[in-house]
């Protein structure tokens, strides 16, 4: 094992993910001969140079190159989170042995065997490339077969025996070989951006059967459904073989001359022996591969790579690409970038209109203008209704804190039972798999084992009073919150919430808990609220609900959150407004409605309610998360030492607490 290599390529670094990705090795920069082995990047020229250096040196080179599943995009924002280590050689270069060459030919354990096959099941499951923009190329309705061009000039062409004269061959020969089929040629993105030049002219590409691919979006759909796809070294032929397609080679790129294409060149004497295309997989994304994870930068397997990026581009890809936002305050702009990271935000004033370019529209809650939501129907825009998620963060939205997960509606949202919102449409409609159910029964016990609530507050713990009264907690909220505009169509206040409960249960020990706004101050408290404490046996402004769970034998709420916190952990739910775990069979409800009635087991709200429904970011790398990884980072969180409030906070909290006079 290398412990020290030499980097005479100053510019290798320029990524900060090499170091990790070559871990635990060093990586020391400059001249130096006081290390085991020299690295390079690829065949540049700068590499010729470290290898020369090398010889004189006596200091083996290893080559690196970015991996096959490389990253979301390029460019200084997306640094590779794989690369290929080779001590021997390249990988794409067909004149010299490498270590992935001899890897394809090494006998498979049937681990690694079942390993390889599940990692192409996936890889296709992810819909996955070495670039992974967020949308796809369209698929032609008719037959057709793909020709891959490359840039000219890439390294790859001419170490894979191949030249310029190669493309014009296989466009002829495509054309030849599938008569009856559309020939959709899919340029290089980096001939899109006018960064490289392809290798067809124009005259190349008049056939009547010849359709072109030229938008740079990802080509998972075009390897889905062509009947063959024409390579020359294109790394697109190997993920066709993942996809199952005929893959024909005109150069001789690494994934050739093992009996798995079809290819117009003869294989390298090394190469004479046939492989299974498991063997192949194995090699190129397994053994000779390094990946770091996209949050923390750790070394990771590769599987944990293929989620994280598949996760980002279903979710990058679910809306709509030009969204114009209404109302937003610049905090919440900066948050909405990230939850909509794969649209063009453009951000309105309250009063505009969507402009003419506008393929949706996204506002905070229910607070879009009236004007605004006839617009948008009668262009047939979306209406993208933003809120916060159900774990949010540590600390309170009111004081600035940002939010580690949103939700973005297109029916309605949530909170509103006077219409559906997507989440009650998937808990009326969906049948969810015993799999998926084991998930949220384990996401379920995860939550509740680490207390995790939406906003994490921290506080002392309270004691039941000894004896065997029945204990019930009553929870209030800000009575200006729109779920109580909207979902509770009965009673509204806490005060009255409060007197309800005393005369439904008049001999239970009654706890009263303001809500946190309400008790930091930053937000009015409820008409009559100030006498809560001449109703209920104890007012507890101060203390964490979820020490509260443990200690009650029933919850009281008009639409709280705490209601659904509170069923995740076992405790009785009574319900006196309409809250979206409402009426399905796992609340004491007073209120019903007709959309709802449907009963469901506990684990079916919990894969809607935080799996299906919400959005995820890390805080760390801004990518989208699992509720899984969600909760992990909110327990460092609430666990770290609690930053200092910003100016900003300060002067926030101080303006609310005026505010709320």
């Amino acid at each position: 094992m290398i412990q020290r290599f030499g980097v005479p390529e100053i510019g290798l670094l320029a990524h900060r993910t090499v170091p990790a990705l070559l871990a635990p090795a060093q990586l020391l920069p400059g001249r130096r001969r006081d290390v085991e082995a020299l690295l390079a990047w690829g065949r540049r020229p700068s590499a010729r140079r470290v290898e020369c250096l090398g010889r004189r040196w006596q200091l083996p080179v290893w080559h690196l190159e970015d991996g096959l599943l490389r990253s979301l995009a390029k460019g200084r924002q997306h640094p590779p989170l794989a690369l290929l280590v080779d001590d021997l050689g390249v990988h794409f270069d067909a004149t010299q042995p490498s270590r992935m060459e001899q890897q394809i030919q090494q006998p498979l354990t049937p681990s690694q065997h079942n390993r390889a096959r599940e990692l192409q099941q996936r890889w296709c499951a992810q819909r996955l490339s070495k670039l992974n923009p967020a949308r796809e190329s369209p698929a032609p309705a008719e037959p057709f077969v793909l020709v891959v061009d490359q840039s000219a000039g890439d390294c790859s062409i001419g170490l894979g025996q191949a030249g310029p004269e190669s493309f014009r061959c296989m466009l002829q020969e495509a054309l030849r070989d599938q008569p009856d089929c559309l020939v959709v040629v899919k340029v290089h993105p980096d001939v899109i951006r006018g960064r490289a030049r392809g290798h067809f002219r124009r005259r190349d590409l008049q056939h009547p059967r010849i359709r072109i691919c030229a938008d740079g979006l990802h080509p998972a759909a075009l390897l889905e459904q062509a009947l063959a796809v024409y390579v020359v070294t294109s790394q697109m032929g190997f993920e066709a073989l993942l996809w199952g397609r005929t893959v024909h080679c005109f150069g001789m790129p690494f994934y050739a001359g093992w009996g798995l294409t079809h290819d117009r060149l003869p294989a390298p004497v090394r190469r004479v022996q046939m492989v299974p295309l498991e063997a192949l997989v194995h090699a190129a994304l397994v053994a000779g591969t390094r990946c770091v994870d996209p949050h923390h930068h750790q070394p990771c397997p590769i599987e944990t790579l293929m989620d994280a990026i598949g996760l980002q581009r279903r979710l990058q890809g679910a809306d709509p690409q030009r969204v114009e936002a209404f109302g937003f305050t610049p905090w919440k702009q900066r948050s909405l970038k990230r939850f909509l990271a794969g649209s063009e935000l453009r951000f309105r004033l309250p009063r505009a209109l969507p402009g003419p370019r506008a393929e949706a529209v996204a506002v905070w809650g229910r607070r879009a203008r009236p004007r605004l939501l006839a617009t948008a129907r009668q262009r047939a825009l979306p209406v993208l209704q933003v809120e916060d998620g159900f774990l949010r963060s540590v600390g309170l939205g009111a004081d600035l804190i940002d939010p580690i997960s949103w939700v973005v509606d297109r029916r309605g949202m949530y909170y509103d039972a006077t219409e559906s919102s997507d989440l009650e449409h998937r808990l009326a409609t969906v049948h969810w798999n015993e799999a998926q159910l084991e998930r949220a029964e384990a996401l379920r016990q995860q939550l509740v084992e680490q207390a995790i609530t939406k906003y994490n507050l921290s506080g002392d713990g309270w004691q039941r009073p000894k004896g065997g009264r029945r204990v019930v907690l009553v929870v209030g909220q800000v009575e200006s919150d729109a779920s109580i505009r909207y979902g509770a169509p009965g009673i509204t206040t806490n005060l009255a919430l409060l007197e309800a409960v005393r005369a439904a249960e008049p001999e239970a020990f009654l706890i009263y808990k303001p809500h946190p706004d309400v008790v930091a101050g930053l937000c009015r408290s409820g008409e009559g609220e100030e006498r809560a404490g001449q109703v209920c046996d104890c007012l507890l402004g101060d203390g964490s609900i979820h020490a509260l769970f443990e200690q009650v034998d029933a919850l009281h709420v008009l639409t709280s959150l705490a209601g659904f916190e509170a069923l995740l952990r076992g405790v009785e739910v009574n319900c006196w407004g309409l809250p979206f775990y409402a009426g399905w069979g796992l609340t004491n409800d007073r209120l019903s409605s007709p959309r709802r009635g449907r009963p469901l087991p506990l684990a079916a709200l919990v894969h809607a309610a935080l799996i299906d429904y919400p959005r995820y970011v890390s805080r760390h790398s801004g990518w989208f998360i699992t509720p899984e990884q969600a909760i992990e980072e909110l327990v460092a969180w609430r666990d770290a030492p609690a930053a200092p409030r910003t100016l900003v906070q300060a002067l926030f909290r101080h303006w609310g607490r005026l505010r709320s006079r």
